[in-house]
């Protein structure tokens, strides 16, 4: 992922390089939302980070070489997980998983192998421990690979310090069980119109 600085579109709707919604997760609490979105006959997919306030306004847009799966804030530092990955329709769920730091806009991808997996879920359980559910590396001889899937749970110290490349197959081993993949469209879109559309007059109230 290569990042772009905010609001460098010269439009009024900051969300119009987004493309197609396809995954969209909120901070409440730092007041950012994240939003996945893709675009017809585009291998690339964008990422875009959102501050909101009364409106919202474009902080980073970042590419992705895979379509974007799962986001997940960590809940106490500046930082956005990104789940990518894709069926490379002959044998391998190719993917990757990216570590936004939020201040900067850096985006890292973590995963050693130069394949990396296909990353469907994603969840801070803690502000050490993240829970990935992916996608098995390939289907060879494995009919149940499409809907099935590993779940790993990665700790680390300080996420902060964690280096490009250097989750390894130990870190990502994990139980093997059923994993949906479940459309995320229709929300991620219904939270851009609300977002994109404009913000009535709060009434006063005693």
């Amino acid at each position: 992922m290569t990042p772009s600085p905010a609001d460098g579109n010269g439009s009024d709707d900051p969300f119009v390089e987004i493309g197609d919604p396809v995954v969209a997760v909120a901070d409440k609490r730092r007041r950012v939302v994240a939003v996945a979105g893709a675009r017809e006959h585009d291998e690339a997919n964008t990422v875009g980070v959102f501050h909101v306030t009364d409106r919202a306004r474009r902080r980073w847009l970042l590419r992705s070489h895979h379509p974007v799966n799962a986001m997940a804030f960590h809940p106490t530092l500046p930082l956005l997980a990104v789940g990518s990955g894709e069926y490379d329709g002959g044998y391998f769920f190719a993917g990757e998983l990216l570590l936004v730091h939020l201040e900067t806009g850096t985006a890292l991808s973590l995963i050693e192998h130069h394949l990396g997996r296909q990353v469907l879920g994603l969840e801070w359980l803690n502000h050490q421990d993240l829970r990935v559910l992916m996608a098995p590396p390939d289907d060879w001889q494995d009919r149940k690979a499409h809907v099935e899937g590993h779940i790993a749970v990665v700790r680390r110290a300080d996420w902060t310090a964690v280096g490009a490349k250097s989750l390894t197959g130990r870190d990502l081993a994990g139980p093997r069980g059923p994993a949906p993949r479940p459309d995320h469209r229709e929300a991620a879109r219904q939270t851009v119109a609300r977002l994109a559309s404009p913000r009535t007059a709060r009434h006063h109230t005693n």
